[in-house]
């Protein structure tokens, strides 16, 4: 672990009190001045009770600052999306400039896999998280959640249990507690592992065709768009990349699959339709790409 945020003096952990948190928090502290840091979602009763255990806990394994995030959870998305974004945003804001180290496991790397090929949500989604992603670093994203609980057990440790790891509400609850169990015993075992292997060789493919996408955006820019003439003759994953790298430059964000090929669509299927709505953090407008003049463009409209 000591190569993550290697050329940083400290580094921040993400501290929910569970035990793949709680043991992440004891190897890190030992390892560099840590400082813990942890989001009470304020969506269960007894939530600041978890989060001032968590800090003592934080602190008596030598964290040298625990600090808890209070956030206001919204709807969009759906609830355990809405509380991703409130607890990534709490998150950055905290660290200041030190990175942040993150308890997802193989397991929840598994879990994340089996949702994006769920929702079709194409091969980035597929790929599942990345060990490196500054500032986020995941060192246990190798590790079996079993190694974790057996580690808070050797360090006498009592992690918190999250009730809502076993609320079949939550879609990843059912398929940690469900479908994942199901699969590893009709294929024999091994479906995690197999899962990840999965991911990373779809993520190391997908890292190179981002680098040729970024290459091949250059030559298509044009003052005002891109340059479909020249976008349809890339192949389809290329292109799409291009696209995806395009909308991101001019403010989009939150991008599906399905946004992705419709602006696609206006390159390779164009009959005059109209634009397509793309993700957007603006509210009071909304973010709109379209085409004219044999250009792709990206303006905005009142919503």
């Amino acid at each position: 672990m000591r190569e993550y945020g290697d050329a940083d003096s400290r580094w921040c952990v993400a501290l929910s009190g569970g035990p793949d948190s709680l043991a992440l928090t004891a190897v890190a502290a030992k390892l560099k001045p840590t400082t813990a840091l942890i989001v009470d979602h304020r969506l269960q009763a007894g939530s600041d009770q978890v989060a001032t255990i968590a800090r003592e806990q934080a602190l008596a394994l030598g964290c040298v600052d625990a600090q808890v995030l209070c956030v206001d959870v919204g709807t969009e998305g759906g609830p355990e999306a809405a509380a991703r974004t409130a607890r990534y945003r709490a998150l950055d804001a905290a660290r200041g400039d030190a990175p942040a180290l993150l308890a997802h496991t193989l397991d929840d790397q598994a879990e994340t896999v089996l949702l994006g090929l769920g929702r079709g949500s194409g091969a980035r989604s597929i790929a599942g998280m990345r060990p490196h992603d500054p500032p986020w670093y995941r060192p246990l994203l190798g590790v079996r959640r079993a190694v974790t609980h057996a580690a808070c057990d050797e360090l006498n440790l009592t992690p918190w249990q999250d009730p809502h790891n076993l609320d079949r509400r939550f879609t990843r609850t059912r398929l940690r507690n469900e479908v994942l169990p199901l699969l590893e015993d009709v294929l024999g075992g091994g479906v995690a592992e197999a899962l990840a292997r999965t991911a990373a060789a779809l993520r190391e493919d997908s890292e190179a065709l981002d680098e040729l996408a970024a290459r091949e955006l250059a030559d298509v820019s044009v003052a005002d768009g891109l340059d479909t003439a020249r976008l349809i003759k890339l192949p389809e994953a290329v292109r799409r990349r291009v696209i995806r790298g395009w909308l991101l430059a001019g403010g989009a964000s939150a991008l599906t699959d399905k946004q992705i090929r419709g602006v696609d669509a206006l390159v390779t299927a164009w009959r005059g339709q109209g634009g397509v709505a793309v993700g957007s953090p603006l509210r009071s407008r909304r973010l709109i790409a379209g085409r004219r003049g044999g250009m792709l463009t990206l303006h905005s409209e009142p919503v």
